[in-house]
């Protein structure tokens, strides 16, 4: 008897699922098991599976074309026909569901000739060219021909076909061949069911049908595809093929890694020839994206081996002299040897370093050690904290723990979906992608954003509800929410009593009239009653789930519009179980993982207080030396430091913080006030433009280590090449500990990890064997989580109970007015990251060649702009000028920009205002204003200038190079 364990079902078996197996349809989410036997195999599965599956299960093969399982069986190619005891016909294998004792034959003489007068159809209207197919040894047609025995075509292609149909290859990424298309609708479905774009469709009807872009054009690149790829990995021919592949050839061998873009964590298999790398191709057993992709996981790879990657490490003495290109011994002990020297000078105090959210869990780890260890301070700092800081401090103080409480599968349980201050099919494209997939099936949505984000426009959603709140007021939006919950009595009292403090206090401050809809709509600008339809449909779902960005923690008010989110959380009873929590959506790779691994200067790994004495002599004890008691400085402490002289060294690695950090000119200045900045990356960055010595970096493709992504989910890192620069990061970093005579003597990342888990209480059971074995695990794993937990706080939380906590609203400081009437937001689109340093390498700038500045038509009309217009943006900080797009998306009265190309400034208009708790800088919330200009700012003639400066600096190396600087 083959019995076998569905993940969907918790259930075991002794025959585990192969993610490198294509099962034909998708698994069943039934808790009961059926018994039926297939060929005279006996096996058990769950209720609701399909024959096909079924078969597959017990390694038994059913011919296939139209049948694929990430999407719904579609009962088209009729190649799965079976013959079934009992049943008229041949039903087909995909859409027939087992039953118990059924009895099925997949093979006899009469499936055998209909298979093959099938499959002769198919090839009637197919080119026969496979030896100079690129699907050549990977082509499911060419593959299902062989297995059903086609040996000859009598019907030959004298008759209509569609042979000289044009190819497409508009998207930069892949070629649309129609010639070889089997009208299978696979391309189509993953569209609409994998991916939720709906971009694709079957127009015409009988032998006139054919795959449509759906455009006036009928190309892919002007259609609503987002090039995520799903189409491209469902087509069984050459028909969606990848550009690499028909340029390179098929791949010889694959490593499963994880994706260094956003914080979802999709697992990929990298195709190799070799040591280059032919495509990315999302894996299946990847918990967090289950086999899905976006464009820049799936395509944008390329970055990794661009022509601007520097190789070997670089020396100056001063920002106005040439570089010099030296070994990477003399490199170490020149950065070592100004260090010494600065400190000598100047103190203990008077350098830091900032590690990367980018970089493995391990390469952070280490950067903060040398930095407390061999510098002798605490001033560590990380891009994290410019994000995400408040998400740490609000969390923990309500609910015990700074990180989110579910799985991205939880959102599939989901019957109400509070989406707060994110964007995430810009941003988090996978995740979107499956919480569309929930909204289509009937989940509600709630959208608390100033814009009107393309979520909204989910196809076939049930019902949505859009507060289009004024920038800076969701601390006030949220207290009206939850002031309905409990004056309307819908508050789970149950939950509250039993797992929760501190209630009566902040219930008496909720029920104030001040925080009603109807008081606080002069401040948030959205209807009342909009309000309290919300939040009634929130409160009243059997279960609410949380998710949050950026837009609800770059804000002065940052860590008290956490605790409100925690509040609600609480209120309603939605924590701790599927389908419910508080849910940040982390903007990089890895950006939890370097919170978890103590970036901040005032906690050491695992959020330990640098002040507690037991807590320190742990690490004392394990690092052998001294740890300063007293936090260090934050990034924006180290800033003004510099600028005051009393801050003169600075080791960056992985962060490019003059471009991301706000108040560009502030940095600008405390930069140029460096004696020694030390920057470790791939590419010349912005950042790299000040500094003195530059060590080169490793791609995620050239390391081992460890991403820890949103849902706490420690996923393994593979290298698939050598370090173009010889090193990994990690080595990197020990080796520039080692010249400043503290030792470091790791030889493999697994056991950087091993001193993690001897440390970190939350990480205490974690091992690169147990990852290896287990695929991913999400934190805490220790003695009482062996295995991980995927939902956190089911019973308890770390603090007990969650506490409420007081959320009083208060206005941020940069408010509009005469002068600076619109309020500036910003955020990321989907083909960008972050800065840019990766995807404006590769071709997703066929996108998103520069950025805009979005603006309301009222506005745009007010001030006689049109698109395309070049506008000049001006606040209390600074100027730049971008183009204008007017666009509905906005509200009246604010305007929103990306910030991916450096010479855009958009963090020049910026203001250095931040949140009251963690210093997160307030970038949602800047009072500008915007008029037609005719040449670039002030500032933007500036840095052209001094990049050229540095180029020509660059280019006069004593030994040539293959990079450019502010590209």
């Amino acid at each position: 008897m083959i019995n076998y364990f569905d993940p969907a079902t918790n259930t075991t078996s002794n025959k585990p699922i192969d993610f490198n197996k294509d099962y034909g349809t998708p698994a069943s989410t039934s808790t009961q098991t059926v018994c039926l036997e297939i060929d005279g195999v006996k096996i058990t599965v769950a209720a609701g599976t399909s024959v096909m599956r079924a078969a597959a299960i017990a390694d038994i093969n059913i011919p296939k074309l139209c049948a694929t399982d990430n999407i719904e069986a579609f009962g088209s190619c009729r190649l799965c026909a079976v013959q079934i005891e009992g049943m008229r016909g041949y039903p087909t294998a995909c859409t027939t569901s087992v039953k118990e004792g059924m009895m099925v034959s997949t093979e006899n003489n009469d499936i055998a000739k209909l298979r093959r007068n099938i499959m002769e159809l198919y090839i009637s209207d197919h080119p026969l060219d496979c030896l100079t197919c690129s699907s050549n040894g990977d082509c499911e047609l060419q593959d299902m021909a062989g297995a059903v025995g086609l040996r000859e075509v009598r019907y030959g292609f004298d008759g209509d076909n569609h042979l000289d149909a044009k190819i497409d290859d508009s998207n930069p990424y892949f070629t649309f061949e129609p010639s070889k298309c089997i009208t299978c609708s696979r391309c189509v479905r993953a569209c609409e069911e994998v991916q939720g774009s709906f971009a694709l469709t079957i127009e015409g009807r009988g032998f006139a049908s054919k795959v449509s872009a759906g455009t006036s054009e009928n190309d892919f690149l002007s259609s609503d595809c987002v090039s995520c790829g799903a189409c491209v990995q469902a087509c069984p021919t050459a028909t969606l093929m990848e550009k690499s592949v028909i340029d390179k050839g098929q791949p010889e061998h694959s490593i499963i890694t994880t994706c260094a873009y956003c914080g979802v964590g999709c697992s990929f298999k990298a195709e190799m020839k070799g040591e280059e790398v032919i495509r990315m191709v999302p894996y299946k057993g990847g918990k967090a994206n289950q086999g899905h992709s976006c464009v820049k996981g799936r395509f944008a790879f390329g970055y990794a081996t661009h022509k601007d990657r520097v190789t070997e490490p670089m020396v100056r003495d001063s920002i106005d002299e040439e570089w010099r290109v030296v070994g990477w011994d003399e490199a170490l002990e020149f950065a070592a040897n100004k260090i010494k020297n600065i400190q000598a000078k100047y103190g203990r105090e008077s350098v830091g370093g900032i590690t990367s959210s980018r970089c493995t869990n391990e390469e952070t780890y280490l950067v903060q050690k040398l930095i407390r260890a061999a510098f002798g301070n605490n001033n560590t700092d990380t891009c994290a904290r410019v994000c995400h800081s408040p998400t740490g401090y609000g969390l923990k103080a309500t609910i015990g723990e700074s990180a989110g409480t579910q799985t991205f599968d939880s959102v599939m349980q989901s019957d109400v979906v509070m989406v707060i201050g994110a964007n995430p099919t810009d941003a988090h494209p996978v995740f979107a992608s499956q919480l569309r997939k929930r909204l289509r099936q009937g989940a509600e949505l709630i959208v608390v954003d100033p814009r009107t984000i393309d979520l909204l426009n989910t196809a076939h959603i049930s019902a949505n509800h859009h507060l289009p709140l004024k920038p800076g007021t969701n601390v006030a939006m949220i207290n009206a929410i939850a002031h309905v919950v409990i004056s309307e009595g819908l508050e789970d009292k149950n939950f509250i009593e039993q797992r929760t403090d501190e209630y009566n206090a902040w219930r008496e401050f909720i029920l104030d009239d001040i925080n009603s809809p109807e008081a606080m709509a002069g401040i948030t600008t959205v209807n009342a009653e909009q309000v309290r339809i919300a939040a009634r449909a929130f409160a009243k779902a059997k279960n609410g789930a949380i998710y949050y960005g950026l837009g609800v923690t770059e804000h002065s008010q940052g860590s008290t519009m956490v605790m409100g989110i925690a509040n609600l959380a609480l209120a309603t009873g939605n924590i701790g179980r599927e389908g419910v929590g508080i849910n940040p959506l982390r903007g990089q790779n890895n950006v939890q993982g370097s919170c978890d691994m103590g970036s901040f200067p005032q906690e050491l790994p695992g959020y330990q207080h640098v002040s507690d004495d037991v807590l320190r002599a742990k690490f004392e004890k394990s690092w052998g030396v001294s740890l300063d008691n007293e936090p260090g400085f934050r990034i924006p402490n180290m800033f003004d430091a510099a600028i005051e002289g009393t801050f003169k060294a600075m080791y960056v690695q992985g962060e490019d913080i003059l471009q991301s950090d706000p108040n560009t000119q502030h940095v600008q200045a405390a930069l140029s006030s460096l004696e020694c900045l030390i920057v470790q990356d791939i590419f010349l960055n912005e950042t790299a433009l000040y500094a003195h010595v530059f060590l080169p970096g490793s791609s995620f493709l050239e390391k081992d280590g460890t991403f820890t992504n949103a849902e706490r989910r420690i996923n393994r890192v593979r290298k698939v090449m050598k370090p173009l620069a010889k090193f990994a990061d990690w080595e990197v970093t020990q080796k520039l500990s080692n010249a400043l005579g503290y030792p470091m003597n790791y030889q493999h990342p697994s056991e950087i990890m091993d001193e993690i888990a001897s440390l970190v209480p939350t990480f205490s059971m974690v091992s690169y064997k147990k990852l290896d074995e287990q695929g991913s695990i999400q934190w805490p794993c220790n003695e009482e989580f062996p295995d991980g937990s995927p939902i956190m706080h089911v019973d308890s939380f770390p603090i007990g109970k969650g506490r409420f906590a007081i959320t009083p609203y208060l206005a941020s400081e940069d408010r509009a007015n005469k002068r600076f009437p619109l309020l500036l937001t910003t955020g990321r689109i989907l083909s960008q990251y972050n800065v840019g340093a990766q995807t404006r390498r590769t071709a997703n700038q066929t996108w998103h060649q520069e950025d805009l500045l979005e603006i309301h038509p009222n506005d745009a009309e007010e001030r006689g702009i049109n698109d395309g217009d070049w506008l000049g943006i001006s606040s209390r900080a600074g100027d730049t000028v971008l183009k204008a797009k007017v666009s509905e998306r906005m509200q009246s009265g604010v305007v929103f920009t990306t910030f991916h190309h450096p010479i855009s400034g958009a963090n020049v208009i910026t203001t250095d205002s931040s949140d009251w708790a963690t210093n997160c800088p307030e970038y949602k919330v800047t009072a500008v204003q915007v008029e037609k200009v005719t040449s670039p700012s002030a500032w933007q003639t500036r840095y052209k200038k001094f990049s050229a400066q540095q180029k020509e600096h660059f280019k006069r190396s004593p030994k040539k190079q293959k990079a450019t600087i502010g590209s």
